[in-house]
């Protein structure tokens, strides 16, 4: 995978609007400060390898909901120990 360098700052934001309910989501996207583009719909902030199999790093647990004025619906990736795996971004599909 290619990795970047990846400024999360507006979806913490996001996460602090929205998701008060989830105090530990702000956090969890803060540390998203590398991603991988998969396309122009989905970003990955953990490498997907043998995804769910035991060892992976990525271990999903559920689906959490942002909404941006113009980027739209982003459902993020939650893997096990309140990680952030990745996030699709709807309207790109």
């Amino acid at each position: 995978m290619d990795w970047k360098p990846y400024d999360p700052a507006w979806l913490v934001a996001l996460a602090r609007e929205q998701h008060a309910d989830l105090p530990w989501l702000a956090d969890a996207l803060a540390a998203c400060t590398r991603a991988a583009w998969e396309s122009r719909a989905y970003v990955h902030f953990v490498d997907p390898a043998d995804a769910n199999q035991p060892g992976s790093a990525w271990q999903f647990q559920e689906n959490v909901v942002l909404e941006h004025p113009r980027e739209g619906e982003i459902v993020l990736d939650v893997l096990r120990g309140q990680r952030v795996g990745g996030a699709e971004f709807l309207k790109h599909l």
